[in-house]
């Protein structure tokens, strides 16, 4: 297999201590991919490539930049077969799953280039008199985005596609877990004309991760930083930031309700929960963890779920035989058992579709989840979905908002006046009425609160975040002083 290089000033680069680090297939354990471990040097040196090439790029004019990335996500999209093929070997991804990233990730692109032109200030009323005062958004300069595993094609486009569109130039950090599917993105971007040096490539291996992200923080040429993963790596990422006050968009770990009240249709209450709880195993930040149902409806809600839960086996994503495909590793599969076993021996209730073989972990579903159980706070990112029963619906916005997470969240019922009501009062980024908590789409202000993060990707919510606001003024009288 082919060594995934870092690029720089678009150009291949390898590591000065020639270091590589290898990436094994979670399912086989045979090698999925090679890639260059970036050190020091290296990350300086993509950090110091786009802050070269950023005047050039921030100069140009938006409908140029514009029709860049237009090509760039005609060409993102034509490598789908390969994004397929890389994202089963790297992390156990099925078919559907990589296509969808695709496809969302080429429209992400293509939104981007459509807010090329919407990077706009205003004229602000001036009380001085002849004084002509206007606020002006201007890119920042470096950008460094760090994406996760999970979706590797959405969330690494997203972490780019935004920032290049307002003229910042970026240093795209890619997962230690996927550095291929992430490198395929760059070379896209390459192929649709993105000049040298305005997106530049690292990864590194696991060991050294904490001292490649701290120093592409640190650089002086680095001015925001958007990063998505874990709530405890944000936390860090933030902290690092802080000392340099340097911005940061987060967008963290979730804990994400599906309340069903009791008028709601069971039915499609049954296929967004399982949706939400179990597409993509369950790896997704907006997955339903927490299923709160109205006492009212809870039995009959269960056994329509846990019929459902019962299909969803899982498979070896390369012979798409079943609807799951398998966790990213085994240490992800223990750590979902053990909040299992941990549940039922305080007493919930599990409908499992059959235990885990290695990595590819089918449905699970527990049934009277309580505070006292760890799944009930803890993040599990696995395919596993907590059945919480509540009392009557302001039992059930209670226990919504029982969570330090904020990020995703979503009501069933037939009145939508009072799915609107119920939405207005929990407490999350993103809420929806009689839809599942899993839903992104490009123009969206996408984002959370509390330990989800702040700041919002998405639309002009996203402009926002990688530009400076500026007050400009012009004089155009002579001036009159005090002194």
């Amino acid at each position: 297999m082919q060594t995934v290089c870092l690029r720089i000033g678009g150009a291949e680069r390898s590591a000065a201590d020639g270091r590589c680090f290898e990436r094994l297939n979670p399912v086989t354990g045979q090698l999925a991919s090679r890639a260059v471990a970036a050190g020091l040097a290296e990350a300086h040196a993509a950090v110091e490539a786009a802050a070269e090439a950023y005047p050039a790029w921030a100069e140009l004019g938006p409908s140029a930049r514009r029709a860049v990335l237009l090509k760039c996500a005609d060409a993102l999209a034509n490598k789908a077969d390969r994004f397929v093929a890389a994202m089963a070997a790297e992390i156990g991804s099925t078919e559907a799953w990589a296509r969808f990233n695709v496809v969302l990730a080429s429209g992400m692109l293509r939104e981007a280039a459509a807010l090329t032109t919407q990077v706009a200030g205003q004229v602000i009323p001036s009380d001085k008199p002849g004084c002509l005062a206007m606020s002006v958004r201007e890119p920042c300069g470096v950008v460094l985005g760090i994406a996760p595993w999970n979706a590797p094609v959405i969330l690494g486009v997203r972490a780019l596609a935004l920032p290049l569109a307002c003229g910042n130039t970026v240093v795209f950090k890619g997962s230690e877990l996927c550095p291929f599917t992430h490198s395929l993105i760059v070379e896209a971007l390459e192929e649709g004309g993105l000049p040298d040096g305005v997106l530049s490539f690292v990864v590194n291996a696991p060991q050294d991760a904490e001292a490649i992200v701290g120093a592409l923080i640190d650089h002086p040429a680095v001015r925001r930083i958007n990063f998505t993963g874990s709530t405890r790596v944000g936390r860090l990422i933030a902290e690092r930031a802080a000392r340099h006050l340097k911005p940061v968009l987060l967008e963290l770990g979730g804990k994400a309700p599906l309340i069903v009240l009791e008028d709601a249709d069971l039915d499609e209450a049954v296929k967004a929960a399982a949706f939400g709880a179990f597409f993509n195993q369950g790896q997704i930040c907006m997955s339903t963890e927490r299923i709160i149902v109205v006492e009212a409806v809870a039995d009959e809600f269960v056994r329509r779920l846990a019929a459902k839960t019962m299909t969803l086996t899982s498979g070896d994503p390369r012979e798409a035989k079943a609807p799951l495909g398998a966790m990213v590793d085994i240490l992800s599969v223990k750590k979902v058992e053990a909040l299992i076993a941990d549940a039922v021996a305080k007493g919930a209730q599990l409908f499992s579709a059959d235990k885990a073989h290695g990595v590819l972990m089918p449905a699970q579903m527990l049934d009277g989840v309580h505070s006292s159980m760890s799944i009930y706070t803890e993040e599990s990112f696995g395919p596993v979905a907590s059945v919480i029963r509540a009392k009557d619906e302001q039992d059930a916005i209670r226990l919504a908002n029982h969570s330090e997470y904020g990020l995703s969240a979503s009501v069933f019922t037939k009145d939508a006046s009072r799915g609107l009501r119920v939405a207005r009062r929990i407490r999350s980024g993103i809420c929806h009425v009689n839809g599942p908590t899993v839903h992104d789409e490009a123009q969206m202000p996408f984002g959370g609160m509390g330990a989800s993060g702040y700041g919002r990707f998405g639309g002009l919510a996203g402009i926002a975040e990688f530009t400076e606001l500026r007050w400009i003024t012009v004089e155009t009288r002579p001036g009159h002083f005090p002194i």
